[in-house]
């Protein structure tokens, strides 16, 4: 029997943390109807989709510190979380896919990149969902430390309200150093 993963990042874009990914087996009981991608369903709606198919699914996170992000670069480091996300699922999948372009190198699995596949394949918009509640979370919990940012709403995005704020408060130690524009404030 065929058990597919479906995996997305989340965070690459972001000038603040880690990124994150997950990694997604759905369980028959799902509805997919329900799952599209993350970016296009409100944030209410993530969170009752995200208790839904932590309920129906084996599921799991990986994510790539700041530190790793600037050693390796945001690409590398994706690839990086999406590895770990997949090696921590409680059960092996048989075919794994991938939102985007670009695979993390792993032997022993059979993985396969969909370009758009968030908005595709049920599992992958499953894990996009997982994944970026969770990063959302800490990045909001993070903005309650590091009043200004506005964190909560841009979830360290690069906003006009964000950057802003960057240049009356300064670059904390959770911006993301060899990003632009915060490479150009050091």
């Amino acid at each position: 029997m065929k058990i597919i993963a479906g995996v997305d990042e989340v965070g690459r874009g972001s000038l603040v943390g880690p990124v994150y990914a997950a990694a997604v087996i759905l369980k028959s009981s799902i509805n997919t109807k329900l799952l599209k991608d993350s970016k296009s369903i409100s944030s209410a709606k993530r969170k009752v989709l995200f208790e839904h198919i932590k309920k129906n699914s084996i599921w799991a996170i990986g994510k790539a510190s700041l530190k790793e992000i600037e050693k390796l670069n945001i690409l590398n480091a994706s690839l990086l979380a999406m590895k770990r996300a997949i090696k921590k699922l409680k059960k092996k999948p048989s075919h794994v896919l991938i939102d985007g372009n670009k695979l993390p190198n792993m032997k022993n699995y059979k993985l396969k990149s969909i370009i758009k596949g968030d908005q595709k394949i049920p599992s992958i918009s499953a894990a996009s969902i997982i994944a970026k509640v969770t990063r959302d979370k800490m990045i909001s919990d993070l903005g309650k430390k590091f009043k200004g940012y506005n964190w909560q709403k841009n979830f360290g995005y690069g906003t006009s309200q964000h950057l802003k704020a960057i240049k009356i408060l300064g670059i904390t130690k959770h911006h993301r150093k060899t990003f632009s524009p915060i490479n150009k404030l050091k």
